[in-house]
């Protein structure tokens, strides 16, 4: 078990890393001027810069060349499922639909616990069975409310959950992760610039500011994924599981209060159920961290 002080550190670099990413809707909405195709390229090719600086800094560029193959292909399906995470997110801002966003972050633990049973074939308890049974009326709610699914909640949720596994099963630190993941994706975000460019539809390079915002998307991305990196050796489980909740809630909030979003009351009641749901499955998993703890005293 971490040390107190440690501890704390810890749960300040989560609350860090979960607050950043609570208010990237701040950001990504000033990146309106470009196609989220755009901002998707220009986002993997300037984090793959950074984090290859930061690799070269530390003296770890050769991790890169000691990597396997199938590490390079995990690596690779990791940056598929997290590219489309990035470029459905991107849309979802762009298009003023963040309340969607954060409904997707919401959902997401649901679908990782149910990816656990499709799967790896987990047994599930039952709080679970019932914060997924409420998690699946709750997509039923918002599917009535909105007139169809809700795809870029779906989408994010489960891109993020695939991503997830993958990183469960990969052996690499963050930050090489991040770099190999970058080089996987890179040819792809490479042709997309080029066709941008010569189609007359790229923006990168036509004016200051949108050049150097597109540049930012860089170290935007690393900076919580870092701090996300010291937080979880030192916070136990079922604190970051709780931690987690603060990204989608202060992205909800910025696209209730700020975006000014419609939020008629069928929505309310379907993110409420899910807020139930979460709750539900949190306080198991609290339970079942503090018996290991009650047997050891």
């Amino acid at each position: 078990m971490p040390a107190p002080a440690g501890r704390d550190l810890g749960i300040t670099f989560g609350v860090g890393a979960y607050f950043i990413w609570g208010l990237f809707p701040a950001f990504f909405g000033l990146l309106a001027f470009a196609s989220p195709v755009e901002v998707l390229a220009e986002r993997i090719l300037w984090t793959l810069v950074v984090a290859l600086l930061l690799l070269f800094a530390a003296g770890r560029l050769r991790e890169l060349r000691r990597i396997d193959a199938r590490t390079w292909r995990l690596a690779a399906a990791a940056s598929l499922a997290l590219s489309i995470n990035w470029g459905v997110y991107v849309y979802g801002v762009i298009s003023e639909q963040v309340v969607q966003c954060a409904l997707g972050y919401f959902i997401n633990p649901l679908v990782t616990v149910a990816f656990g049973v499709l799967i790896f074939r987990e047994r599930l308890r039952r709080p679970q069975w019932l914060a997924l049974a409420l998690g699946a009326i709750a997509v039923v709610v918002l599917t009535i409310d909105y007139g169809s699914p809700p795809w870029i909640a779906l989408v994010l949720a489960c891109s993020f959950a695939v991503y997830g596994l993958v990183k469960k099963v990969i052996r690499l630190e963050a930050l090489p992760g991040l770099a190999a993941e970058g080089l996987a994706a890179a040819p792809f975000a490479v042709i997309a610039v080029v066709v941008l460019a010569l189609t007359g539809n790229a923006t990168f390079g036509s004016s200051g500011s949108h050049t150097a915002l597109l540049m930012v998307t860089g170290p935007v991305t690393l900076v919580p994924l870092l701090l996300f990196a010291l937080a979880a050796p030192r916070v136990p489980l079922s604190t970051m599981g709780i931690l987690q909740y603060l990204t989608p809630a202060l992205q909800l909030s910025w696209g209730v209060l700020v975006g000014h979003e419609p939020m008629p009351a069928s929505r309310w009641a379907g993110f409420a159920l899910i807020w139930i749901a979460l709750g539900i499955f949190t306080v198991d998993a609290l339970r079942r961290a503090r018996r290991p703890a009650i047997a050891a005293v």
